[in-house]
């Protein structure tokens, strides 16, 4: 399954996952919407699945791999947050923003080669890159949530219960990540830690998710907001982490850009 298949599965995704997120939303056919972002789903993972074959290593190296698991991880989280909570507008959002990557994509292709540098050549590769992405996924629902509930101004008991879960257990997934990323920094370079922009910035972007959780122990309507607040600026900080670092002049050097 090469690359240059990929436009044959996504637009097809792209499709289920939008008329299933039109449907929700709309309150038409509950079936028939989880049919079809099930659907989209698991076209999206045959491509996945096929493109591993190919390139013959976890295509979790580049930039643009990383952007097919964020596509396919929220398209996940989405559904099954929506299946717990019942918030139509989580799936229809997710759906978009799934797809807003997955056009990225389309547009901006990548040269995906099959070589895997030596240090990336490791047992801890494919479950540190997973427990980082699947936590950006839930980070992401819980921001369209918190975007949400400051729009609608209605301070939903509900939706702050959708957001702490998902910040809970994106934050565990998160620092899950990032003790496995040190134990693989220890047996690749010989330290855990360096302070290298990356890591900077994961360390910055923990803190900002750690202050979210400390704030919303307060339970007060004034610390609510700023809870939300928190949540929007916390993932702006986590997209800086994950693609904007790579822009940056001093991490040229970075032993994480590749």
């Amino acid at each position: 399954m090469m690359w240059s298949n990929f436009i044959w599965f996504a637009l097809p995704a792209i499709l289920l996952w939008l008329s299933s997120g039109a449907l929700v939303y709309s309150k038409k056919n509950e079936r028939l919407s989880n049919l079809l972002m099930l659907a989209g789903i698991a076209i999206f993972a045959f491509f996945i699945a096929g493109f591993w074959i190919h390139i013959e290593r976890p295509p979790m190296r580049t930039m643009g791999e990383t952007r097919l698991w964020y596509s396919m991880f929220l398209s996940i989280v989405g559904f099954v947050a929506y299946r717990r909570w019942k918030y139509p507008w989580l799936l229809s959002f997710t759906a978009v923003v799934a797809t807003v990557f997955v056009v990225v994509n389309l547009v901006k292709p990548e040269i995906h080669s099959k070589s895997l540098m030596p240090a990336l050549q490791s047992p801890w590769f494919v479950p540190h890159v997973t427990a980082y992405i699947l936590s950006y996924a839930m980070f992401g629902s819980a921001t369209i949530g918190a975007i949400i509930q400051l729009w609608k101004k209605d301070q939903n008991k509900g939706v702050f219960n959708f957001i702490d879960n998902m910040i809970y257990v994106g934050y565990g997934f998160l620092m899950l990540g990032l003790l496995m990323g040190a134990i693989w920094a220890k047996e690749a370079w010989g330290h855990y830690w360096s302070w290298d922009p990356k890591e900077t910035w994961a360390f910055v972007t923990c803190a900002a998710y750690l202050g979210y959780i400390h704030i919303r122990l307060r339970r007060n309507k004034k610390s609510n907001t700023v809870a939300l607040w928190f949540v929007i600026l916390a993932f702006i900080l986590l997209m800086i982490t994950w693609i904007g670092v790579n822009y940056l002049p001093s991490a040229q050097s970075s032993v994480h850009v590749y």
